[in-house]
């Protein structure tokens, strides 16, 4: 059964107590006085409460009529959301966004952008999920996400694809109690394959083959977390994302290596974004795109500049003179936080050594041959 009270008694409602009286309400409305008396009448019938005392000349509300006005406002303010979210809605906006990300993708940029769009669309409703490697981009080719983030070996065909602007360093690690943490020179492959390689993988066996493994002996993880857990606690070592890797370094957790297989910088992360070809993006999608690659460079800038804070602090404490950062870094890093930061330039950060926790080395963004996980 339809409800017989309507908006525009609510609206009248609110009218009469912002004017101060009928007659005053009836002239706001462009109504006349009795057509105003009439639907607080009615409104009043219908809802079984009296709401106006009109017991004096003017009328003023009852307790409970104070209480329905509050209500009614909250109603209002939602029919008004709702006029506004129809017109969107018209003009093109999605209802909803959806969006796969990979797994490497750094999680504070994933919610600092998604909180950019909130912001921005706060009625269209946002779906994410995590996958790795190819399994994004089959996410977005089966419907289940319509904009994906993706690493370019993930990436499949009958795709539309834009290469994002950041480029993150993947450094091979190992925990501080590790036996090759202890190793000063450059690890042989032969060296690093008596140890456990860890690696993230693909979930299922027809997507992309594990990148560099060097070592017969390999865990395969899923997951990044459960990767840098097991890597802290020292059952093998692997590349970690320098967003992920910067602080455990810093304070001495974890130690970097070298391989001599790869070369300095060898190894950057890149990402793609991909959707359904021949099927361009909405305006909350690309929103959120642009949201999502501006937060990744402000992260990936603004994490290896604070690790150089991370290092003075810890020289501090322990009373070393800090290790020397550059100057850019320190000067031109933006808050992670930034909705609009700048493209990143080439910057510096101080992190441990493979002979202590208390060495410094440089880590510099490089472009490199490929991306090891």
């Amino acid at each position: 059964m339809l409800d017989p009270v309507t908006i525009d008694q609510l609206r009248t409602l609110i009218a009469a107590v912002d004017a101060g009286s009928f007659s005053a309400a009836a002239r706001k409305l462009q109504r006349v006085q009795s057509a105003v008396s009439t639907s607080m009448a009615n409104l009043e019938s219908q809802l079984g409460v009296a709401i106006w005392d009109r017991s004096s000349k003017i009328a003023v509300l009852t307790e409970e009529g104070r209480a329905v006005l509050a209500r009614a406002r909250r109603v209002a303010a939602e029919m008004d959301a709702l006029r506004a979210f129809t017109t969107e809605l018209a003009s093109g906006l999605e209802p909803r966004v959806s969006i796969c990300v990979d797994a490497l993708f750094p999680v504070e940029a994933l919610v600092e952008g998604c909180a950019a769009f909130a912001e921005t669309f706060p009625g269209v409703d946002l779906r994410v999920d995590t996958q790795a490697l190819s399994s994004v981009s089959a996410r977005v080719l089966d419907g289940t996400a319509t904009l994906g983030i993706v690493s370019p070996l993930g990436v499949r065909p009958n795709l539309a694809t834009r290469a994002l602007g950041s480029a993150i360093p993947m450094i091979p690690v190992v925990a501080a109690r590790h036996p090759l943490a202890a190793l000063q020179d450059p690890i042989s492959t032969p060296r690093l394959s008596e140890h456990v390689q860890i690696v993230l993988s693909e979930r299922n066996a027809e997507g992309v083959p594990d990148q560099a493994v060097l070592s017969p002996r390999t865990w395969r993880v899923a997951d990044l977390a459960t990767k840098r857990a097991m890597l802290l606690r020292g059952l093998g070592w692997g590349n970690l994302p320098s967003h992920v890797a910067a602080k455990d370094l810093i304070e001495g957790h974890l130690v970097q290596i070298r391989p001599i297989a790869w070369a300095e910088h060898e190894h950057t992360l890149s990402f793609y974004a991909v959707h359904r070809a021949g099927e361009p993006l909405g305006r909350a999608h690309a929103y959120l795109l642009e949201s999502l690659e501006r937060q990744c460079v402000a992260l990936v800038v603004g994490e290896l500049g604070a690790s150089a804070g991370y290092a003075s602090a810890l020289a501090s404490a322990h009373g070393r003179t800090p290790a020397r950062t550059s100057a850019r870094a320190s000067a031109s890093a933006p808050s992670r936080t930034s909705a609009r930061a700048p493209a990143p330039a080439p910057v510096s950060a101080s992190v441990p050594t493979r002979a202590s926790p208390r060495s410094r080395q440089k880590i510099v963004p490089a472009r490199g041959r490929g991306t090891s996980r």
